[in-house]
């Protein structure tokens, strides 16, 4: 099993040093969350991560959750470790204090999610998905269903889903057949089937409350005639007491590669009884409340994975001895692996990536702050176009960087990392879904590209270029070479945006080819923005913590140099066009 210890200094670097936004820190309800009571939810945080939940991963993969005579059963230690995890509030650290929730920021939940991530992606996923449900749930539901049915998400008593995959249907949900048929009394009868339904049914709560995107009997067709609606497993009472099961059943669980311990169901719903969230036909809107943050989450998934792969990886490159290098230190036998090049640019690879990523990903969480609560309605929405630029970048970027982290830590552990008896090979298995849910990453490359760029708040990809070249003129010598190289990028990244706006016009399979390349080339940039903000801290603290921010300037070196170089070759390719791609004849 692989071990663990959660980087809880470095995250509490982030939030102590870079928690430098203007607009997040004029949020008036986050002004109490300061470091020392931060510094104590990350801590026990780290322990309930480290001693509970990481054994559950290996319980998760070797014993899968099964369904038994109707009934879906989680694997060995997961109702004990759940109710431990919800009794001490985990639950409830994000929501809001009026449905019992602690209302911590995102600058600190995030961290939170790495961590479980890191643990136990299957585990995880049983309780993230509530969260979503909550997020949508309040935002576009009624009082009266925001009151019946948020305290039990936030306490942890229920659970939640998101139903949107049909069998004709995942990505294009204007296919959709699920229908809801109008009763009376203002409710909707629900039939169709939902599939790859995450955390669809479990044991581990006493209702699961789904929520379910189908089309009213006099609905158009096509997604502009898709509605949101809230089906519990069991009906709830006037009193809020659990009534009677409602007409949802599971058909199967899915045989899956990874995450074995997460419930991934069939779900049919037969007349199942619902409740309309927000306006009718604007289902869609609605439910990328939930999606959207949830692309975000996934991206951290990615991260967290990566993490506890690094971490591994690096200190079995510190026991295993194999071969000599050219400065062999031993007299009698073979060097430790990490004394050799390739092993170490492996490793610095993995370290700079991540430790970058999450500084993005701490900027992005101010961000999301400033979208939702800050009271000035022009800074929310540039606050929330940014948002929504870095989404798909996000969630790709995170993700795709998760696979070849793990693919790495396989490598460095050799034959043994292939085994199941390091768990090495289980993390690369477990992250492999984070590119494919929520989206998959082309999904997210083409929304980037096409929706994403610009909005009628006008041209988002410049004012965030604009932004990030603000913020990195910096008048510190140290940190000069930096800034140059990422000038250089944000230079092709330009070139870049305007071939991609020029072939908007008519070459629109050359843009389409080239949205992946967009998307890593932009998410290499924004890496590099954060880690610019990381080595301005450094070079100006450097005396107070040397042997910390000498780690942080030399991992930035090797990311500035090895990695952000990528960029060349992603332009490179994609503007080569797609004539030979879309004329090639397949047999």
């Amino acid at each position: 099993m692989p071990n663990y210890t959660a980087p809880v200094e470095d995250m509490m670097f982030l939030f102590d040093k870079l928690r430098n936004n203007k607009n997040y820190n004029e949020i008036e309800k986050y002004k109490e969350v300061n470091s020392e009571l931060v510094k104590d939810i990350l801590v026990e945080a780290a322990k309930i991560n480290e001693n509970l939940i990481l054994p559950l991963a290996k319980s998760g993969d070797e014993n899968p959750t099964i369904l038994e005579n109707g009934v879906v059963r989680t694997p060995p230690g997961y109702k004990e470790a759940y109710k431990k995890y919800t009794d001490d509030g985990w639950t409830s650290l994000s929501c809001d204090p009026k449905y019992g929730g602690q209302g911590m920021p995102k600058t600190v939940s995030g961290f939170f999610d790495e961590m479980l991530s890191s643990a136990s992606l299957s585990f995880k996923l049983y309780s993230e998905l509530s969260i979503g449900a909550y997020n949508c749930i309040k935002h576009h539901a009624t009082d009266e269903l925001k009151n019946k049915y948020l305290p039990k998400i936030v306490e942890g008593k229920w659970s939640g889903t998101m139903c949107l995959t049909e069998p004709v249907c995942g990505t294009d949900l204007g296919l959709l057949k699920t229908k809801a048929l109008e009763q009376s009394d203002a409710t909707y009868k629900i039939s169709g089937q939902k599939i790859f339904i995450t955390s669809g049914d479990h044991d581990l709560t006493e209702n699961i409350i789904h929520l379910v995107i189908a089309r009213a009997s006099d609905s158009p067709a096509g997604t502009k005639g898709i509605s949101l609606f809230l089906v519990p497993k069991f009906k709830v009472n006037e009193d809020g007491s659990i009534g009677q099961r409602n007409g949802i059943s599971t058909g199967s669980i899915e045989s899956k590669m990874g995450i074995k311990g997460s419930a991934t169901c069939v779900l049919n719903f037969d007349e199942a009884i619902g409740y309309m969230i927000g306006p009718k036909n604007k289902g869609l809107s609605s439910m990328f409340t939930m999606m959207n943050l949830e692309r975000i989450v996934v991206g951290i998934q990615g991260l967290g994975i990566s993490e506890i792969a690094y971490q591994n990886s690096l200190s079995y490159a510190k026991e295993r001895k194999q071969g000599k290098t050219n400065y062999s230190k031993s007299e009698n036998g073979a060097d430790y692996i990490i004394e050799h090049a390739d092993i170490r640019k492996s490793l610095l690879n993995m370290k700079s990536i991540i430790e970058g990523e999450r500084a993005l990903c701490f900027w992005l969480s101010q961000q999301t702050e400033v979208s939702l609560n800050h009271p000035n309605n022009e800074i929310r929405q540039e606050a929330s176009d940014l948002v929504s630029l870095m989404t798909p970048v996000v969630k790709s970027m995170f993700t795709d960087m998760g696979m070849e982290i793990t693919s790495d830590a396989m490598q460095i552990h050799g034959g043994y990392g292939y085994t199941k008896d390091q768990g090495i090979e289980q993390l690369y298995r477990d992250n492999r879904i984070t590119p494919i849910y929520e989206g998959t990453n082309s999904v997210q490359a083409a929304d980037l590209v096409f929706r994403k760029l610009s909005n009628k708040n006008g041209n988002i990809i410049n004012k965030y270029l604009d932004l990030v070249k603000a913020e990195c003129n910096i008048d510190i010598d140290g940190i000069k070479p930096f800034v140059d190289d990422l000038n250089k990028y944000l230079e092709t990244l330009k070139i870049f945006t305007s071939w991609i706006e020029i072939g908007m016009k008519d070459k629109k399979d050359d843009v389409s080819a080239a949205c992946n390349d967009y998307l890593k080339i932009l998410g290499l940039v924004a890496t590099a923005h954060a880690w610019i903000k990381v080595l301005e801290v450094s070079f100006q603290d450097y005396e107070n913590n040397k042997d910390f921010y000498e780690d942080k300037i030399q991992t930035a070196h090797f990311y500035f140099k090895r990695v952000l170089p990528r960029i060349d070759s992603h332009f490179k390719a994609a503007t080569t066009g797609s004539d030979y791609i879309m004329n090639f004849k397949f047999n």
